[in-house]
């Protein structure tokens, strides 16, 4: 399974929405229920997902999916 398509099990499972898709360009303004709150919830489901630790300089800087996807990568094959 692809770092997407686990994310897209992680984002229908949080957000409760079966038809939503994680892309690459896919941001916390594509989705209204992703406010600052949900953010932290859904990084701490990812996280849990993946099975690691997400620094909060990373969280807090993310402009989207593509930018997620790219720091799993780096962790989950180091």
């Amino acid at each position: 399974m692809t770092i997407y398509e686990q994310l897209t099990e992680v984002f229908r499972d949080f957000f409760d929405d079966e038809h939503l898709v994680a892309t690459p360009e896919l941001s916390s303004n594509d989705i209204a229920l992703w406010d600052s709150l949900n953010h932290i919830r859904l990084m701490i489901a990812v996280e849990a997902a993946f099975g690691v630790e997400l620094k909060t300089e990373e969280i807090t800087n993310l402009k989207n999916v593509g930018e997620l996807a790219n720091i799993l990568e780096n962790k989950t094959h180091s």
